[in-house]
């Protein structure tokens, strides 16, 4: 195994092969810098570019993109609340935090270090554990999916407010959007009222945009007059409790990302949300609670997500199926050059698959290198008064939703969404159970009605099946624990009062 890797290593340090990848890593954090242009869209940019190339120079291009991108996102979710695409949303919650605070400097290098660690320690796992994974990922039928799908939403709407009726109107909100369009089992319209536009339902992407950046814009300028941030460069390496802090959530994060990107379909958003979840859940006393400026909070979905990547490359080379929507776009390279991914596909082509996974490696050290040092400039942004910054930020946003599908009603979308989101900071619902909410809405419901299917229109059978039992056991806890422990805590409090009276 080392040998091979050794291999493919001399394979992709071609120097035709390292400028490739350096355009893929510059060229995919810059498009993940842009609202709406996520590692789908830069991939499907550069795939005429790639097709031209030989299967390997092509594959490290795209890769590389595919990582590029991953960051890039997370720079605008840092500095300006504005997530590249739903696998930031979590980094927003504590990373905007953090930047309000003047540690923006901060963010950016726990964000970069914790996606090279989640990128890089995961390869001995894509190169040892893949395809094991691969085959227990299989075995995953829509009855797990579903209850997975609903633990999740129930885990995320618990983590993100303290109300949680609120948290979980906004995931049930979220499922309702994601149902606008075309019926996936009959073909008939719903809930388009009539609009042409809403035939092909309502886009994710200007739906973050609007939420998130817009909404947040509009709830600056609602308070009025304000002063930049102060980014205190200084302080944007961390110290060591700081890097004592981030350790295990890095650690964590890494290998959480992996098993969830791991599972078809599931990708790097689903591993951020476990991720940030499983950090919720762990005791952290004396620390900054997660949502309000908490390295934590940037480091473990930073490392998941970006671990998520190699996870996503298990399926979709050993077995054929893609991971995410952006391996599915790697599928596509792959027919392209004639290559068949699948169970044969290691063995009969062992200098592709062993180039690309080196490729890996070297694509997270460039990304390091080259990002770290610019951590100041890109924290120096927030010095921008805000008379040019707020103006700046809308236009990027709705170019961004523009060019998305080049469809104007896409700005319509992002503009309505603002509002919305403005009303929802200003009401203290929380955004991100609504964007999860759309981004499994699609997978839910496919997912339900083969569950119903299964069972002949029960779904009784749910019970029996053990992976299922669990899951759902886990889900009623996060919904009946925490009340049950401040009902506890109350009577605890009010005891010991009333011992102290009587005393």
């Amino acid at each position: 195994m080392v040998e091979n890797f050794l291999t493919g290593l001399e394979s992709a340090l071609t120097l035709h092969n390292l400028l490739l990848l350096l355009v893929g890593v510059v060229g995919g954090t810059l498009i993940g810098m842009l609202p709406g242009l996520g590692a789908a869209s830069g991939m499907a940019l550069l795939m005429p570019i790639a097709a031209g190339l030989d299967p390997l120079p092509g594959l490290i291009l795209l890769a590389a993109i595919y990582y590029g991108t991953q960051y890039g996102g997370s720079i605008t979710s840092i500095l300006l609340s504005t997530p590249g695409d739903a696998a930031q949303v979590m980094t927003t919650l504590d990373g905007y935090a953090l930047a309000r605070q003047g540690k923006a400097g901060l963010a950016l290098t726990t964000s970069a270090v914790a996606s090279f660690v989640g990128g890089v320690i995961t390869i001995p796992l894509l190169v040892g554990l893949g395809p094991a994974l691969a085959e227990v990922a299989l075995k995953l039928g829509p009855p797990e999916m579903l209850v997975l799908l609903v633990f999740a939403l129930v885990s995320v709407a618990a983590l993100t407010s303290d109300n949680r009726i609120k948290a979980y109107g906004m995931a049930v909100f979220g499922l309702l959007i994601s149902a606008v369009g075309f019926d996936p089992q009959s073909g008939t319209p719903r809930l388009t009222f009539g609009q042409v536009d809403l035939l092909n339902g309502i886009n994710l992407v200007p739906v973050i945009i609007g939420v998130f950046a817009i909404g947040e814009v509009l709830n600056q300028l609602g308070r009025g007059p304000s002063k930049p941030i102060r980014a205190r460069i200084r302080e944007m390496f961390p110290r060591p409790k700081e890097l004592a802090e981030v350790t295990g959530p890095t650690l964590r994060g890494s290998v959480l990302g992996f098993i969830v990107g791991v599972l078809p379909a599931a990708g790097s958003t689903i591993a951020a949300y476990f991720a940030y979840d499983l950090e919720r859940r762990i005791p952290a006393r004396g620390k900054t609670p997660l949502g309000k400026g908490a390295l934590r909070g940037v480091a473990a979905p930073e490392a998941a997500n970006n671990a998520a990547v190699n996870g996503a490359f298990v399926p979709t080379l050993a077995l054929g199926i893609p991971g995410s929507a952006t391996t599915a776009i790697l599928l596509g390279a792959l027919l392209i050059y004639g290559v068949q991914p699948g169970p044969t596909f290691i063995p009969e082509n062992p200098e592709l698959y062993w180039g690309l996974v080196a490729s890996f490696l070297l694509g997270n050290v460039a990304l390091l290198v080259l990002n770290v040092p610019l951590v100041p400039f890109f924290a120096s942004a927030l010095r921008i008064p805000y008379l040019f910054l707020f103006p700046t930020v809308i236009a990027t946003c709705l170019i961004g939703a523009y060019a998305l599908r080049n469809n104007p009603f896409d700005v319509l979308v992002a503009a309505v969404f603002g509002i919305v989101g403005y009303l929802m900071i200003r009401g203290d619902y929380p955004p991100a159970p609504l964007v999860l909410g759309l981004v499994f809405g699609t997978l839910f419901e496919e997912n339900l009605v083969r569950t119903s299917a299964i069972g002949h229109g029960s779904f009784a059978y749910i019970f029996e099946r053990p992976i299922t039992l669990v899951l759902i056991i886990l889900t009623v806890l996060v919904i009946v624990a925490p009340p049950i422990v401040k009902l506890l805590r109350r009577r605890l409090k009010a005891n010991a009062a009333t011992e102290r009276a009587k005393a």
